[in-house]
């Protein structure tokens, strides 16, 4: 149950909604691109624009096409700021999340009158 309200509250930040959109629309752009200027499968474009604004980079893919290349020198730019941003909110929001209530079943103590 913990996770799930975690995750509601999460989902309701504005600032995370806001890079979530924007991240979603730079997966989108570069695996569409990859996909039509490379020529790769749908899978393999997405993939290659996760591990490159991830910072991963396994080697397995690269672009061939002068276009791929001077794509992919636009998108490392523009991209990895975008991903940090979102990372970086994630961060911020479980940091300041206050931890979970765990609550004390053995005794209630009350004030002393």
């Amino acid at each position: 149950m913990y996770f799930f309200d975690n995750l509601l509250s999460f989902l309701k930040d504005r600032e995370y909604q806001r890079l979530l959109r924007v991240t979603v629309v730079i997966l989108i752009i570069g695996t569409t691109v990859y996909h039509y200027v490379e020529g790769w499968s749908w899978l393999d474009s997405f993939y290659f624009s996760i591990i490159t604004l991830t910072t991963i980079g396994y080697g397995d893919f690269s672009p061939q096409t002068t276009l791929g290349k001077l794509f992919t020198i636009l998108y490392i730019l523009i991209g990895i700021g975008i991903i940090l941003g979102f990372i970086d909110t994630v961060y911020k929001h479980y940091k300041t999340k206050p931890p979970r209530n765990k609550k004390n079943k053995c005794c209630i103590i009350t004030p002393s009158k």
